[in-house]
């Protein structure tokens, strides 16, 4: 199906019109790689809360923008792109490099491990993960998607983020309580990915499988080890 049968010429029209300002393009750029709250976006920017507002809500009523409540502190919201949104834009910045990319979530027992495997399948880059509070084990819902995609994932028990980050490393947290704790650098991303152990379904950890494989497909293409860069 190709995007004009599935977007009308309305809608094609008003995505597109939405896209037509430096700022709007900017943080179209910026979420199609990772997750941003308000405050983040404004000070990447450096334009008002206002001026922030208006062109969030253009976005927004234009279907390409989703707001979510976080996980983690339950106050602030983290903006993302729609899906179909993702299917006509891609990223005009510079590749990113990284000698490795560090997934992290809280327990590093599901999203950050499912995260790291899928990244391997896909990338030369080499990937690890890890969690602020890591847990005893790695969840068994974890392991049963991995089994049900396919997708090898070794059992070994969780690490402490700081005993795995080293320099060079490219950090994503593809949870809000992980991306709360952790200070925000430049070499960093955020993927605001419900937890799936919340619920412990079998449909909740497909949803939150499907959503990280999306991602990685979107990223690695966009990534370089270092060095590669000329």
């Amino acid at each position: 199906m190709t995007i004009e049968q599935k977007f009308s010429l309305e809608q094609r029209a008003a995505l597109y019109g939405a896209l037509a300002d430096p700022a709007r393009l900017s943080i179209v750029d910026m979420l199609v790689l990772g997750d941003a709250s308000p405050s983040e976006l404004q000070r990447r920017l450096s334009i008002s809360s206002n001026l922030l507002a208006h062109h969030l809500g253009v976005l927004e009523r234009a279907g390409l923008v989703h707001r979510s409540r976080s996980e983690g502190d339950k106050r602030r919201t983290y903006l993302r792109l729609q899906p179909t949104a993702l299917e006509v834009l891609v990223p005009t910045s510079s590749p990113l490099t990284a000698t490795r990319i560090v997934f992290v979530c809280t327990h590093n027992s599901a999203r950050s491990q499912l995260a790291a495997a899928l990244w391997n399948k896909q990338s030369h880059i080499p990937a690890a993960s890890a969690g602020t509070h890591p847990a005893p084990r790695i969840h068994s819902g974890a392991l049963a998607a991995a089994r049900r995609h396919d997708l090898p994932l070794d059992a070994t028990r969780p690490a402490d983020v700081a005993d795995v980050l080293a320099p060079g490393d490219m950090v994503i947290a593809v949870c809000d309580n992980a991306h709360e704790e952790m200070r925000e650098n430049p070499n960093s991303l955020h993927w605001s990915i419900p937890d799936p152990a919340r619920t412990g379904s079998a449909a909740a950890f497909d949803r939150a499988f499907d959503d990280i494989d999306h991602r990685v497909a979107r990223l690695a293409p966009h990534c370089l080890p270092n060095g590669e860069l000329s």
